[in-house]
Order: structure tokens, then C-alpha cells, then sequence
């Protein structure tokens, strides 16, 4: 019971001074701070980019996506889908070989801590220029465990074995750490003043993320994530998360900043360090709830979505699993469920995880972000909320509905079926355009009557959307 009270007072706490700065904010906001991406102030659950409330959809074949060689080709086919929205982790493992480190290399094959890779660099700025061009939405993740564990860590500069800069015994930081990253015993995670204080490593990744922040910082189009799926302190995060604050208010400018969890469960202790804490975490990212399946997947997000209802932020979901033949055994069709699931469901953005864990820029995932735009047409998804209480003689997982009641409805329909959708309190005439999602295609009309439970089921099997607007409004 007592550690209930103090939960609920830390929560009381945070939507407090969440209030006060969004006031302070909203009353500070000139037009030069109007085109960046924020939260829409007309609904908060949303962003809102160069003025105007934008969803964001994406997928893509990498997860550190300013190392590919071809990374404007890849861009312009995501936008040519539909896409406006890319993850982006800071990593530098050399998964196929590509990748490069973002510290010197010596002619001694140790690197210098002290001294930039240019080409790293250079990478990381072109990305930001192009995605810039093509108003494509960044969410940057600083640190991504899995560059300082295991095979990967063997070769990374931070290795003491592997830099001039410091010794194991001088840093505290050992040459293997064999674990899976979630075992948390990585000392590079622990280095903070708040923490270990470990003056000697610490000093390094603070230049590292001033040196990422002095790019980025000079763009309108970014979101920051601290950590990949963390099970790390809290403390590390809150560091980091106040230190990018620090540094762009210090050029006048504001940054919206999240962490991401390890944990699946959305109600874990984990996640209510986001969610408790609406002053420092500007948005929230439910990732790691694509694990679960069916109607616990949308539960879950609905559970989330309820408990910041009093300060509302974006919620995130920028890596979506699901593709089939990956290690956790997810199909494609899990991978789309989840993706539409969100999007009904009230997610500010959705995209793709990387193959094989994800559908990335797949032909499937090119449909979906095809369908879902052709939805947005008829329906923003900013104007409706989650409302399955209207639909009738559902089974679970057969159907998921957000509305403005009386005005647009849009459903998704995992593998065909029939409900009823209750227009009872909607008079008049109503139009129902079907979205072929495995295609990305329009699919037939249909007219509904208002005053009654209608009738609704798509054109045959398979994932289908259904944009249901008054008659003549579209």
C-alpha cells in the first residue's frame, strides 16, 4: 500500500510540473518554433510538423539508417509509400560491413577517443539533410545496448583494449561482457554523476552526444529517444534525457525526448518511469508491445493510452514486429495485425522493425503505408478515438473501430468477418469506402443507413480497412 501512495504521489507530482511547462511553453511559442515537430496542441496525442498535425508511417530495411550506401534511394521509395517517419539508432557495429565507428582509428588499429572519424560524421549530417528535404521524421536513439555486449563489444573503440584513452583499470570497464545486454552489466551504463560517476569513460560519451546534438540541433525534424529497449536505471535515462534538454535550451530551443523500455508488459514499474514523468519524457514509446498478439496487443496500448489521458503525450511505436521466419517467431501477419492495431487504436506513429525481426519496406509494408494514407484521406486519424463500445456481435480480434460518432468511423478487420456498427444515434445517410490493405488498393462502396445498427463486413478475407463518412462529406 505504501509503495501505491508513493507511485500515485511521484505520478501527482509530474502531471503538476508537466502542467506548468506546458503553459510556459504554449505561451513562449513564436513562429520560428511553430514548424517543429511537437505535439499537436489541438489534441496532444498527435504531432504536429510545420504547423499542421501529421501522422507518422514508416518502414525501413536498418536500424542505424544513415550508414546505408543507399540511403536516398531508400528514402525516396519510403516516401513514394507513404512513409514519413524513420528510426534511427546511433550504432556503429558492423553488422554488414558498411558501418563505420565515429572515433579515429590510429595507425596502431587502437582508436583515439579524442578524435573524430569524419566519414561518421558526415553520414549521420547528410541523413538529416535528406530526410530534412523529404520532411521524413526522425527518432533518434542515442545509445543501443547491443553495440556494448558480447561479439560487438569486442571491437568497439569504448573497449579498453581497443583505445588509447584509458586502461581497464582505470575506467572500470572490462574487455568482455559475454551476457545478453538485458542482464544490465555493462559499467558503460552505469557512469552518470547520478550513478557510478565514473569520471574517466563518462567524459567521452558526454562528447559523443554534444557532438550528435551540434548536427541535429540545427533541424526542425527530430525526436529523441534515449536508449534501445532498456532494462537499465532509471537514473541513466533521466541523465541523459535532461542533458539534450540542457543543451538545446541553451541555443533557445526545445527537443521532445522519450526512453524506451525493455519490458513487454506496458504496465510494468519500467514504463511508468515514462509514463509518471510527462515533464522530462515529452512522448512515450510502446515498441516493445509489439511482442503481444490478438486482442491483448490492443489492450494493452488502450491501458497506456488511458493512463496519460489526464497529461496527454504522442505514443510512439517505432519498431513493429511481426515478418515471417524471424527468430521470434512472428508472421507477416503479426507484423500487419499490430501495425493497423496502433494506428486504429490512437498511435501517433507506427513503422516497420528492420527484416527479419520486421516487414521494413517490403512489399506488404508498402501496401500498409499505402492503405493507412488512403484511410487518412477520408478520415484523420487525429479527429477519431478509440470507440469499440459501438461495435456489435464482435469476436475477439475480428474488428477494431475509432470514430467521431456522427461523423466518421474507421475500422480495420484483421481477416475478414461481420459486426454491426452502431449509428443508432447518427441519422441520415453514411458512405463506406473499403481499403484493400494487402494491396493498397481501393476496394468497393457501400451505403449505410444511420438510426440502426448497420451491418459491416469487408469484401471478402484478409486484412481490410473501412473509411465510413456522412454521405456526400467525401
Amino acid at each position: 500500500m505504501l509503495s501505491m501512495l508513493l507511485i500515485a504521489r511521484q505520478r501527482l507530482v509530474g502531471l503538476l510540473v508537466w502542467c506548468c511547462l506546458t503553459t510556459a511553453v504554449a505561451a513562449s511559442v513564436g513562429a520560428d518554433e511553430i514548424g517543429r515537430i511537437q505535439p499537436w496542441p489541438k489534441n496532444p496525442r498527435y504531432w504536429q510538423y510545420q504547423g499542421k498535425p501529421v501522422l507518422l508511417l514508416g518502414g525501413s530495411k536498418d536500424d542505424n539508417l544513415f550508414q546505408i550506401p543507399d540511403l536516398k534511394e531508400h528514402l525516396d521509395a519510403m516516401r513514394a509509400a507513404g512513409g514519413n517517419y524513420i528510426r534511427n539508432t546511433m550504432s556503429d557495429r558492423p553488422d554488414f560491413g558498411f558501418e563505420v565507428y565515429p572515433f579515429q582509428r590510429l595507425p596502431s588499429g587502437k582508436y583515439d577517443l579524442e578524435q573524430w572519424n569524419d566519414e561518421y560524421w558526415k553520414r549521420f549530417e547528410n541523413m538529416l539533410r535528406l530526410t530534412a528535404e523529404r520532411q521524413i521524421i526522425v527518432q533518434i536513439e542515442v545509445w543501443d545496448r547491443f553495440d556494448y555486449s558480447r561479439e560487438n563489444w569486442e571491437k568497439h573503440p569504448y573497449n579498453p583494449r581497443n583505445n588509447v584513452n584509458y586502461s581497464g583499470e582505470q575506467s572500470g570497464v572490462a574487455e568482455r561482457y559475454p551476457d545478453h545486454p538485458g542482464a544490465n552489466k555493462q559499467p558503460f551504463f552505469f557512469t552518470t554523476p547520478a550513478q557510478r560517476n565514473n569520471r574517466v569513460v563518462f567524459p567521452h560519451q558526454e562528447r559523443f552526444v554534444d557532438k550528435m546534438l551540434s548536427y541535429t540541433l540545427q533541424y526542425d525534424h527530430v525526436l529523441y529517444c534515449i536508449d534501445n529497449e532498456t532494462s537499465g536505471e532509471e537514473a541513466w535515462g533521466a541523465f541523459w534525457a535532461d542533458h539534450l534538454r540542457r543543451r538545446a535550451a541553451e541555443r533557445d530551443q526545445k527537443v521532445c525526448i522519450t526512453e524506451m523500455w525493455d519490458a513487454w508488459d506496458l504496465k510494468s514499474a519500467e514504463h511508468r518511469r515514462t509514463l509518471d514523468h510527462p515533464e522530462r519524457y515529452d512522448f512515450v514509446d510502446v515498441s516493445q508491445n509489439n511482442h503481444n498478439s490478438g486482442q491483448k496487443h490492443w489492450d494493452n496500448f488502450q491501458w497506456v493510452r488511458d493512463y496519460v489521458a489526464k497529461a496527454p503525450r504522442p505514443l510512439n511505436t517505432v519498431k513493429t514486429y511481426g515478418a515471417d521466419g524471424n527468430k521470434f517467431g512472428h508472421t507477416n501477419r503479426d507484423g500487419i495485425e499490430r501495425f493497423w492495431r496502433h494506428v486504429i487504436g490512437g498511435a501517433a506513429s507506427a513503422r516497420f522493425h528492420r527484416p527479419d525481426s520486421g516487414l521494413g519496406l517490403s512489399e506488404p509494408a508498402v501496401h500498409c503505408l499505402q492503405a493507412a494514407r488512403k484511410l487518412e484521406s477520408l478520415i484523420p486519424l487525429w479527429t477519431v478515438a478509440p470507440a469499440q463500445s459501438l461495435l456489435h456481435d464482435r469476436d475477439a480480434n475480428e474488428a477494431y473501430l475509432a470514430a467521431q460518432p456522427g461523423a466518421a468511423y474507421a475500422v480495420y478487420f484483421p481477416n475478414g468477418g461481420q459486426v454491426g456498427l452502431d449509428l443508432t444515434d447518427a441519422q441520415g445517410a453514411f458512405d463506406s469506402r473499403w481499403i484493400n490493405i494487402e494491396t493498397g488498393d481501393w476496394g468497393a462502396k457501400q451505403s449505410l443507413r444511420g438510426g440502426q445498427v448497420a451491418s459491416l463486413s469487408p469484401p471478402g478475407k484478409g486484412h481490410w480497412a473501412a473509411a465510413v463518412v456522412r454521405a456526400g462529406s467525401k
